[in-house]
């Protein structure tokens, strides 16, 4: 009995593991898209906050390539990649159509995840359960599966998903534009922590993925809360090790050092060789910069515009408002985290063994 039940928890948490598999293997697609399109969007801001409004200027030309044209792959890309998750090559095209249907009927970046899920699972339900015969067997992954998939798909999304979620997304959007300043403390607090719980793991994605999805909505509060959040852990654990150098091995000091870089970078994995070591002082320290941080960004109503770069965006003009109070919320974050850590880390007692280890 036993060995029989072990294959089947593990089998629960694949599947488990497995769904968050498809949405980050969605998001990570997408990123590159969020990123060159929010970064022209910036860079059209250079020229000055309404610039692109004027026709045939350079200005309306990085927007019309960053906001009109990037930002409208972003959701399809998203959904596509969820679905070619779930379903391989054969679940690419009614993802994306799904996608954009997500994007056209208002319901955004939740429609698109939705979509994605829907077509990945049509898609592989189809080639599962439809059987053919020999002769026209080739035909299903790049006739059969995409058509039946897609019309699934389309059907969800216009009969039953879309307009709920749009009502859903658009009371989303007019919250965060009008909510009070406790609210978006809150908010911020929220976001700030779950950028900090697993370091570029699930929750962290999942916190990103959100406010990177509200970009093109034109919220761009959650955006500069999350990324100011994401660089506090590994600027705090290089802080640590610069103030509290007899408590950390020769080889930790040095990956200090490459923290504070990669943290700057907006980079979080740069805490995880500290976290993997010592995750019960490093997670719950960097929690509280985190969440430090991040309500802090929300309070000082800063907005970003760019979803990555770390502390680059900030030669950009106009990427961000309240630039120096931005700083100052990356600054107190990183600082509570170091100080933090600092303070109740335990020396090491044989550093040469750690180096000579490492």
């Amino acid at each position: 009995m036993a060995l029989r039940q072990a294959p089947r928890q593990g089998e629960q948490k694949t599947e488990k593991t497995g769904v968050y598999k498809h949405l980050l293997t969605g998001v990570s697609y997408m990123l590159p898209m969020v990123v060159a399109g929010g970064l022209l969007i910036a860079l059209s801001f250079v020229f000055g906050i309404e610039a692109f409004k004027e026709e045939g200027t350079l200005a309306a030309a990085l927007m019309k390539i960053g906001g009109e044209t990037a930002f409208q792959l972003m959701v399809p890309l998203l959904a596509g990649y969820i679905a070619y998750s779930i379903a391989d090559r054969p679940g690419l095209a009614p993802g994306m159509i799904g996608g954009l249907l997500a994007g056209t009927l208002g319901a955004g970046f939740i429609g698109g995840i939705i979509a994605g899920f829907v077509a990945g699972y049509a898609a592989k339900a189809v080639s599962r359960w439809i059987p053919l015969p020999a002769s026209i067997e080739s035909l299903k992954p790049i006739l059969i599966i995409p058509l039946l998939a897609s019309l699934v798909t389309g059907l969800v999304m216009i009969y039953i998903v879309g307009t709920p979620v749009a009502k859903l997304l658009a009371g989303l959007t007019e919250f965060l534009d009008t909510m009070g300043t406790s609210n978006a403390i809150l908010l911020g607090l929220l976001l700030g922590t779950m950028m900090c719980v697993d370091l570029g793991g699930p929750v962290n994605k999942a916190a990103y993925a959100f406010s990177v999805g509200l970009l093109a909505s034109q919220s761009y509060a959650p955006m500069a809360a999350t990324m100011a959040a994401g660089m506090v852990p590994p600027i705090g654990m290089g802080i640590a090790t610069l103030i509290a150098r007899r408590k950390f091995a020769q080889t930790e000091r040095e990956a200090g050092k490459a923290a504070l870089v990669l943290g700057c970078c907006f980079i979080s994995e740069g805490a995880i060789p500290f976290a993997a070591k010592d995750p019960l002082r490093v997670i719950p320290a960097s929690i509280a910069g985190g969440a430090l941080t991040g309500a802090l960004s929300m309070a000082f109503g800063a907005k970003l515009l760019a979803p990555h770069g770390g502390l680059f965006v900030l030669l950009i003009p106009n990427a961000i408002n309240h630039a120096l109070l931005y700083l100052v919320a990356i600054l107190a974050g990183s600082l509570l985290t170091g100080v933090v850590y600092a303070l109740i880390k335990r020396p090491e007692t044989q550093p040469l063994a750690v180096g000579a280890a490492a």
